[in-house]
C-alpha cells in the first residue's frame, strides 16, 4: 500500500490484542511493509485505550517514518477501533478450517492466514515462514468455495484441515514470542478511555442530518442557483472553522512524484480544484500554496465569491491547513497490490484513491475513469468487490496484470494533470 496506517486486532494465546500495520507503502525506489514495534518485538496492546494512549505518546518504533505516522498520532481514539474485517482470531484458526467450505468460512480464513503470513515475513519468523512456504496447497483458499467443489474438493479441504491441525501450534506459538507490549503512560490511557466511551454513547443516538454548503459564484447567472442550495440550517456549520465557512476543502496528495496539497470544493455534484482547465495545482509546502492564493486570481477557484475571503486571509498569512482523514490521498503502491488481489488490497486507500481520480476526471470533463471503472469492466468489478466485499460473491480471479495495468494508466493519466506549483 501506501500511505495508510491500519488498527488491527490479533486473538492470540494472551487474548486479544490490538496493533497497528501498515500494508506496503513506496519511498523513492524501496518498498515496506511494518507493524508496530521496535526492531525484533511487534508491539499489542491489551486494549484499543491502551493503543491510543501509546501512539499519541511513543516515538520510538518502527512506523515513526511512515508518512501517514502523523494523522494517525491525532485522531480520534474511536478511529483506532479495527473494523470487523481487521480482526483476526488466529487462536480458532484449527477450528475454523474444521468447518464447511462456506464462502463466510472462506473469507476468514483467507483473512486469518494472510495477516499470519505477512506477520511472518516482516518478523522474519521462520516457524511461519515454512509453514507456508512449505505448503503451498494453503493458496487454494484464495479461489473460493470452487476448489472445493466434489470427492476431490472435499479431499483438499480435509488436507488443508490437517495441515493447519498440525502445525497452527507452532505458526501461534512463534507469534506469542515475537509480541511484546510496551508500557503505556497511564494518565493517557485514562483521556482515550473517557474518549472511547464519549464515542460509544454517541452512536446511540441519532445524528442530525448534515447539507453541505455549495459556495457562492459571483457570476450574477449563478447566483439563484447557488443561493437555492443554502438551506441547511446554520447551527450544523462549524462557525470557527474557515473552511467549512468557506466551502473549501484543503486535500493531501500521495503519489509517486511527491506530496501536494491543493484544494477542492463541489458545486452541487461537481467538484472544483484549485486549478485551471482541468489541471489541479499541487504544492509542496503550506506557505507556498498560501502565497499563491495571496498572489493569483487566475484559477477556477477565483470565481467563488468565498475566495475573497481565503485571499485576504492569505494576504494576512492567517491560512492553517487542517486536511481531515477522509481527504488524504494515497496512491502509490495501489498498482502492485492490484496484482496480488482483492484481499491484498487496502480497502479505504482504494475508495478514497477512486473518490480523488473520478473527482479529477470530472473535473477535467474526461470519461476515462467512469468507463475504466464501471463494474462491467475487470478493473471495474475488481475495485467494486474490494471496496465493497461480500463472502457470498464471486471474487475476481487472477492473474490480475491487466487491472493493474489499466489502473497505473488511469494514475498516469492523473498526475499528468497534476502539476507543482511551489
Amino acid at each position: 500500500m501506501a500511505g495508510d496506517i491500519v488498527p488491527i486486532e490479533l486473538g492470540l494465546t494472551e487474548g486479544n490484542l490490538f496493533t497497528l500495520w501498515a500494508p506496503r507503502w513506496r519511498e523513492g525506489d524501496d518498498e515496506w511493509e511494518a507493524f508496530l514495534g521496535l526492531e525484533d518485538d511487534l508491539y499489542a496492546l491489551p486494549s484499543v485505550a491502551e493503543l491510543v494512549a501509546f501512539v499519541r505518546t511513543d516515538d520510538d518504533n518502527d512506523l515513526v517514518d511512515h508518512p501517514a505516522w502523523d494523522t494517525i498520532k491525532q485522531v480520534q481514539a474511536n478511529e483506532l477501533v479495527p473494523e470487523d474485517r481487521y480482526s483476526y482470531d488466529l487462536v480458532g484458526v484449527p477450528e475454523l478450517a474444521a468447518e464447511d467450505p462456506k464462502p463466510e468460512v472462506l473469507a476468514e480464513l483467507e483473512d486469518a492466514l494472510e495477516i499470519v503470513r505477512i506477520i511472518g515475513e516482516v518478523c522474519e519468523l521462520t516457524p511461519v515462514t515454512k509453514f507456508f512456504n512449505g505448503n503451498p496447497i494453503l493458496g487454494a483458499v484464495t479461489v473460493g468455495t470452487n476448489n472445493f467443489v466434489g470427492r476431490e474438493g472435499v479431499d483438499l479441504w480435509v488436507r488443508i484441515g490437517r495441515l493447519i491441525s498440525k502445525n497452527w501450534d507452532d505458526v501461534i506459538d512463534a507469534l506469542d514470542e515475537v509480541v511484546t507490549t510496551p508500557k503505556v503512560d497511564a494518565a493517557a490511557v485514562e483521556v482515550a478511555t473517557v474518549e472511547l466511551a464519549a464515542a460509544a454513547s454517541a452512536e446511540d443516538e441519532d445524528e442530525p442530518e448534515y447539507s453541505a454548503v455549495d459556495p457562492l459564484f459571483e457570476n450574477d447567472d449563478d447566483e439563484d442557483d447557488a443561493s437555492a442550495a443554502l438551506v441547511e440550517d446554520a447551527d450544523d456549520v462549524d462557525d470557527d472553522d474557515f473552511w467549512v465557512g468557506v466551502g473549501i476543502d484543503p486535500i493531501r496528495i500521495y503519489t509517486d512524484g511527491g506530496e501536494f496539497l491543493t484544494l477542492r470544493c463541489y458545486l452541487g455534484d461537481d467538484p472544483l480544484f484549485l486549478g485551471r482547465k482541468g489541471t489541479i495545482y499541487g504544492f509542496g509546502s503550506e506557505r507556498a500554496l498560501t502565497r499563491f492564493l495571496a498572489d493569483n486570481s487566475d484559477h477556477d477557484l477565483a470565481k467563488l465569491s468565498t475566495f475573497n475571503e481565503v485571499q485576504a486571509a492569505a494576504d494576512t498569512n492567517e491560512l492553517e491547513y487542517d486536511v481531515l482523514p477522509e481527504n488524504v490521498y494515497a496512491l502509490q503502491g495501489i498498482g502492485e497490490d492490484i496484482l496480488d488481489g482483492p484481499r491484498r488490497v487496502e480497502q479505504r486507500q482504494l475508495d478514497l484513491a477512486v473518490e480523488l481520480l473520478t473527482d479529477a476526471a470530472d473535473y477535467a470533463g474526461i470519461n476515462t475513469v467512469n468507463e475504466a471503472l464501471a463494474t462491467t469492466t475487470p478493473l471495474g468489478w475488481f475495485v467494486d468487490y474490494t471496496v465493497h466485499p461480500d463472502p457470498k460473491r464471486l471474487a475476481p480471479s487472477g492473474p490480475f496484470d491487466n487491472e493493474a495495468e489499466v489502473w497505473r494508466a488511469l494514475v498516469h493519466d492523473f498526475e499528468d494533470r497534476l502539476t507543482r506549483r511551489g
